[in-house]
């Protein structure tokens, strides 16, 4: 089996750490985010790897290279104007029509049984398996609708839209059996699918799989199965989920301050909680909490940055939010 991976966002929401490399680019625990993925697929025995290209595309060419070093064989996709998630399949029909394949986001870390996955989707002979998780925070991730069977009938709104009173009242009471019922189920952007997805993908143009695809193949009674896991998954789409994810992750490591290559804390300053990239500087005085500091960013004596994202301001062409402190954008979390 072969396997796409999705890394030609923007990364609107994590900007300005999007400003100089795509989201699938910015660095987990000193790693590249989509490293993770490209491991993961490789440990379920995955070898053949397509990752689409848009914004940024060499930061990921940087990041993996030709794959070899991961035990892949790992080819890039160079999209001139978005495609979409599904729309970025259209491609390479030819190529995928052999066999059943796995589409998965580059802005992910998971340890979901991918194989699972795929004994599932083979059992039901599905068009498309899609891994769910519960959403019992009601993050904002589109809310999915399953049947007694498994499958899956439509794709809703968020939950913050569409979650009724009695359902908020009876999430609110953990003692309530209707609770298990009130929590959403949401897509993890894993995905098997079978060759017949084609059939459903509109040709050289833009389209979304859970808007312009899996809709009509659903009403067309096209099995679209669910695959539930309570596995550790972690999405990092927001500058609050990628802040919140390496404090998770540093924290499992008993550490409170992870830093990069070249960075130095001078005696004197306070850091805690949190994600120092390369190159970093904080003088003797600063204090520093819960913030992301990107590469090259020095930080003053006296300076307190707390709950925030901070890059050069050099690498800034139109300031989206923020505000610029000296030669540092700072944007609050």
């Amino acid at each position: 089996m072969k396997a796409f991976i999705l890394a030609a966002g923007f990364g609107t929401r994590l900007w300005p750490l999007t400003e100089d490399r795509t989201k699938a680019a910015i660095p987990v625990l000193n790693r590249p985010l989509i490293n993770y993925s490209v491991e993961y697929l490789a440990s379920h025995g995955f070898r053949d790897i397509v990752v689409n290209l848009h914004h940024q595309p060499e930061s990921i060419r940087r990041a993996l290279g030709d794959g070899s070093r991961f035990g892949v064989n790992l080819s890039y996709s160079f999209e001139e104007e978005i495609l979409g998630t599904s729309g970025a399949l259209d491609p390479f029909r030819e190529s995928l029509s052999g066999d059943d394949f796995v589409v998965m986001n580059g802005k992910i870390v998971t340890n979901i049984d991918l194989s699972a996955a795929v004994a599932a989707h083979k059992k039901h002979h599905a068009l498309a398996t899609l891994v769910l998780k519960e959403n019992p925070t009601r993050e904002h991730f589109s809310m999915v609708e399953v049947d007694e069977r498994g499958y899956i009938t439509r794709f809703a709104g968020f939950p913050e839209q569409a979650i009724s009173e009695a359902a908020k009242a009876s999430f609110a009471d953990p003692r309530s059996p209707a609770r298990a019922e009130a929590v959403p189920l949401m897509f993890t952007g894993i995905q098997v699918l079978s060759p017949r997805i084609f059939d459903y993908i509109p040709r050289s143009r833009f389209s979304h799989s859970t808007i312009d695809v899996y809709p009509p193949a659903i009403e067309a009674g096209e099995p679209i199965v669910s695959c539930i896991s309570e596995a550790d998954w972690f999405e990092m789409s927001t500058l609050r989920r990628y802040l919140e994810a390496n404090l998770r992750f540093m924290r499992k490591e008993g550490q409170s301050v992870i830093t990069g290559q070249g960075s130095v804390i001078e005696d004197g300053a306070m850091v805690e909680d949190s994600v120092l990239w390369d190159r970093v500087a904080i003088e003797s005085g600063a204090r520093v909490s819960q913030a992301v500091l990107a590469d090259g960013v020095r930080i003053p004596a006296g300076a307190i940055i707390q709950r925030a994202v901070v890059v050069r301001r050099a690498i800034v062409s139109d300031i989206e939010r923020g505000e610029f402190f000296g030669d540092n954008l700072i944007v609050q979390i």
